[in-house]
């Protein structure tokens, strides 16, 4: 806020309506160490924002120098244009942080997408095995949607990174016939482009922020649920980095818990709520809202906080993460070749008809889980399946690695994709 004000002084001063010592004046009092923050809270209790008490401090601050450059502090504008460019300038600053972040993951995910694109695992669907995919596979998807967020981001960006300055109503009318000058001017000293029209009472910016911010907490809640999901006892095929004393319980001494995932997934399930304040907060009435502006004062940081902590928490699961290939290739077996049942449907299909075939392997998998035996062994001794399919086919059907389909090939594109966006 004290930098919309240093760069209205300037730009005012470039315009020819304040002294060149006035704006110089100003600007020096621009510190925020000289204000207490605690007291402007106070007297913003009172006034209705934080400009009110702000702009007063500033001007009592630029008199005890010059008492007459403490008259052009302020000039022509409202509060809500001090507040809503200084959240501007905020989110500038945020911005830088989340995209060396994000950018960083994605990366990261790139190379753990390479690095796994063979090692197969169970999929699944429902929370239940189904056919295989590939590790890689899972990475792969988790990075096409961080690109995707990439690229919302960059061109949410664009934007919101612009001035808000239109006085009381929008018009700048204070300036007379230098409004669009000083606007203009002002746009230019704080590095922010100038839009078309002061924008108060028109919320779709911050909203838009808002929602790309609670898309990708959304994401990364993806990602730590099947992380900790991987993690369960029951299937213990991937875990996120140890460390001492991480993840541990106060009772249970051999917990190993998903610690970074928990902190995810609270982001994840509190940002959309505050999404919803945003967007609700887009129904302002006239030129100058009641209630929904005051709504985003608190609520756009706090998402924004929340998202990069997940942010900063996925990075490290993923750059960390550890897996068991043993335990993978395990986990494939339990099934006793069930999980490739849609296979085999389908190399029987060829012969006999899909529906067909589907009655008979269903059948042979009822068989197989009550009398604890190898889906391939019940169908080879099906005749109606032993005419048409060798044991041979069967036993290569219910292998991992045979029935992967275009696993790889999706990896690749999504590398590949990655690799243009960069």
């Amino acid at each position: 806020m004290l930098d919309f004000e240093a760069g209205l002084a300037r730009a005012t001063a470039n315009g020819g309506i304040a002294p060149e010592k006035a704006a110089a004046t100003i600007e020096a009092a621009c510190r925020a160490d000289l204000y207490s923050i605690e007291a402007l809270g106070r007297e913003a209790t009172a006034s209705g924002n934080l400009a009110i008490p702000l702009v007063r401090a500033l001007t009592n601050e630029v008199a005890k120098t010059d008492p007459k450059a403490a008259g052009f502090v302020h000039w022509g504008a409202t509060s809500q244009d001090v507040i809503d460019t200084g959240m501007v300038l905020q989110l500038r600053s945020a911005w830088e942080i989340f995209t060396a972040d994000l950018d960083w993951l994605a990366g990261a995910l790139a190379t753990r997408a390479k690095e796994y694109a063979s090692l197969a695992m169970a999929g699944r669907t429902w929370l239940q095995q189904a056919p295989p995919v590939t590790l890689g596979l899972k990475f792969a998807g988790w990075l096409d949607a961080v690109d995707r967020h990439r690229a919302r981001l960059r061109e949410a960006r664009a934007r919101v990174m612009v001035v808000q300055f239109g006085g009381a109503v929008g018009t700048l009318a204070a300036l007379g016939n230098r409004g669009e000058k000083i606007a203009a001017a002002l746009a230019k000293e704080l590095k922010l482009e100038l839009p078309a029209i002061p924008w108060h009472a028109n919320r779709d910016r911050f909203a838009e922020v808002a929602a790309a911010m609670g898309l990708l907490a959304g994401t990364l809640g993806k990602i730590a649920r099947d992380v900790s999901l991987l993690m369960q006892t029951e299937v213990g095929e991937a875990f996120e980095p140890a460390a001492p004393g991480r993840g541990g319980s106060s009772t249970m001494p051999h917990k190993r818990n998903p610690v970074a995932s928990a902190t995810v997934l609270a982001a994840a399930i509190r940002v959309p709520a505050l999404v919803s304040v945003m967007l609700s907060a887009m129904v302002q009435e006239h030129e100058r809202g009641l209630g929904g502006w005051q709504a985003e004062w608190e609520t756009l940081p706090e998402i924004c906080l929340l998202t990069h902590g997940a942010l900063a928490r996925t990075a490290e699961i993923v750059a960390g993460l550890e897996t068991d290939a043993a335990r993978m290739a395990a986990n494939l077996k339990i099934s006793r070749g069930m999980i490739f049942a849609e296979s085999v449907v389908f190399a029987l299909g060829e012969k006999i008809g899909r529906q067909q075939a589907l009655g008979i392997v269903e059948e042979a998998c009822r068989e197989a889980t009550s009398k604890n035996r190898e889906l391939a062994s019940v169908l080879a001794e099906i005749p109606s399946v032993a005419g048409i399919v060798s044991r041979e086919e069967l036993a290569k059907r219910t292998e991992p690695g045979a029935y992967l389909g275009a696993a790889r090939s999706w990896i690749e594109a999504v590398l590949e994709a990655h690799k243009d966006s960069a």
